[in-house]
């Protein structure tokens, strides 16, 4: 009798067997977001990511917490990382403009403006009216273009090599490192120059006679034993560059 009592205390269907495994809750995004408002770089890169990794974080924490992380990388100047996540964010959701922007400004930090370029274009087509994106757009368009102009000037001095007639004219044109310097040094003097003038005439034509000089300088010890002439060009742009500094 006691046999016949103890199965059928037992659960239906026979002998007792263990219990399912309970179903393990998805993780708890809560100290991702204190350390995210605490603003330790280091604590949100670590707290984050254990969000960030678990498979059972739901869709919208994992994003925060990725943005989150991405912002503490960015930071510490850890390009390359807060760009990965970024672009994991825009995965899982590529309808998000800050997003774009704020990896827009990281591959412009980095240097390469063509995916900057397409990160704020993305931007404005998902918001035109958006702010942040067209400023950054246009200024971004507008370094290109100065990019554009000064790659045009590479090589070329601040004279015209098809007169040069100087043998130290010559020698500037035959050389890009030296046609640069050129251009260099003149652009740097009217900057100098321009700026001393509208304090006082006088000192910025004393500054147009030291910039004539150095070139009758130049001119005349061209070609003479120890003269080195990218040396006399480099130390005449260090000084213009010196003064344009203290005005």
């Amino acid at each position: 009798m006691a046999i016949v009592i103890l199965l059928w205390s037992m659960p239906h269907g026979g002998l007792a067997t263990d219990p399912a495994p309970a179903t393990e809750p998805p993780p708890d995004p809560v100290p991702c977001v204190a350390a995210a408002a605490s603003g330790d770089n280091d604590k949100i890169v670590a707290v984050c990511g254990v969000l960030i990794d678990n498979e059972k974080t739901a869709r919208a924490d994992r994003i925060k917490a990725l943005i989150a992380r991405a912002g503490a990388y960015q930071r510490m100047d850890m390009i390359d990382p807060a760009i990965g996540d970024y672009t994991t964010v825009l995965g899982l959701d590529p309808t998000l403009v800050d997003v774009y922007n704020a990896r827009g400004e990281l591959w412009r930090n980095k240097g390469d403006r063509p995916d900057a370029v397409r990160d704020f274009g993305a931007a404005l087509k998902l918001d035109p009216d958006n702010a942040i994106a067209k400023a950054n757009y246009k200024s971004l368009a507008q370094e290109l273009e100065r990019i554009g102009a000064q790659m045009a000037l590479v090589g070329r001095p601040s004279f015209g090599c098809t007169t040069a007639s100087r043998p130290v004219e010559k020698a500037i044109c035959a050389n890009p490192a030296l046609a640069d310097l050129d251009r260099e040094i003149a652009a740097a003097n009217a900057r100098v120059v321009r700026a001393a003038t509208r304090e006082n005439p006088r000192a910025g034509r004393v500054l147009q006679h030291q910039q004539d000089d150095f070139i009758v300088r130049r001119d005349a010890e061209f070609g003479r034993t120890g003269y080195d002439l990218q040396k006399a060009m480099r130390e005449r742009l260090e000084h213009l560059n010196a003064i344009a500094k203290q005005q």
